[in-house]
């Protein structure tokens, strides 16, 4: 057994657990074998590790760090990373410009953890020149970055992880329902054999271990975005993490978090990003979305 796995039986279902992409992952099987469990648990760790060592910008090796220290020259794709490259373009022309992958060097400047060190103006301003995703180049062949630019998949690598390794266990066990809960963000992949939903906590951005709703899914994707443990606080102003690549500074009246469910974990993940971002036109812009949302302020 993979050392970096545990797994618990339970009364109707088996969890496995593991680390990856700085969260808590785990899988929920309704299965009381424990050998198809262990077999799912294991390759949903592998793909989550292959995804991780692929896309992290903390990983000198993976593709998007190469990328980000190209200087100008263009760097070759495989076809999975010119389709999240692809994905990220629908991001940017679905948020009018708000969801930019290149807005990662921001955090150069912005550290949210919680202190009072608001960044200067010209330290905001210096950094505005390396940012703006169409001034990016890419095809299926090759993706050209201007020097000081960088990519950031952070916004949308756990949930196109989710989705990934949700899709694998469908395939390896079609017909058992399994739950992959990445950090919060979630995908089932078929309704369970009694026909009730999976249970799902939705966590209160200032309550520790307190659910602020349970909610009951049975198939699909869910998404949380939010402030709860990274922002700044200055003379009695909050500053969410959430920042505007058009400014350079923290969304204003942004709701602490956004929860919605969807067909996919990766487009309720897009969806919840783009509503916080919306700053205080969230609400009106998910319900334009029709989707089943929970915002708190």
């Amino acid at each position: 057994m993979n050392s970096h796995i545990t797994i618990q039986v339970n009364n109707d279902h088996i969890c496995g657990r593991f680390s990856a992409m700085a969260s808590p992952c785990e899988i929920l099987i309704e299965s009381d074998d424990k050998d198809v469990a262990m077999r799912l648990v294991e390759q949903a760790y592998n793909e989550a590790k292959r995804i991780e060592h692929k896309f992290s910008r903390y990983l000198d090796t993976s593709i998007i760090s190469q990328i980000n220290q190209a200087n100008g020259h263009p760097v070759s794709l495989d076809n999975e990373t010119f389709k999240l490259l692809t994905f990220a373009d629908t991001c940017f022309e679905l948020s009018q410009g708000l969801f930019d992958i290149t807005s990662g060097v921001l955090r150069k400047i912005w550290k949210f953890d919680g202190s009072d060190n608001i960044p200067t103006a010209e330290q905001v301003d210096s950094l505005q020149k390396s940012i703006g995703w169409r001034r990016v180049k890419f095809d299926s062949q090759s993706v050209t970055l201007p020097r000081g630019f960088e990519l950031d998949f952070g916004g949308i690598g756990k949930e196109y992880a989710v989705d990934s390794v949700a899709k694998l266990c469908q395939k390896l066990a079609p017909t058992v329902s399994v739950l992959v809960n990445f950090g919060g963000d979630v995908q089932i992949t078929c309704p369970r054999k009694q026909g009730k939903g999976w249970q799902i906590g939705i966590e209160h951005p200032d309550i520790e271990d307190t659910p602020y709703k349970i909610i009951q899914l049975a198939q699909g994707g869910l998404a949380t975005s939010g402030d709860a443990r990274r922002y700044l606080l200055k003379d009695g102003v909050r500053y969410s993490h959430i920042l505007n690549p058009k400014t350079g500074y923290p969304v204003k009246d942004a709701p602490r978090s956004v929860t919605v469910i969807n067909q996919h974990c990766i487009q309720a993940g897009l969806i919840t990003t783009i509503a916080l971002l919306q700053g205080p036109q969230a609400e009106s812009f998910l319900q334009q979305q029709q989707v089943q949302y929970w915002c708190i302020r």
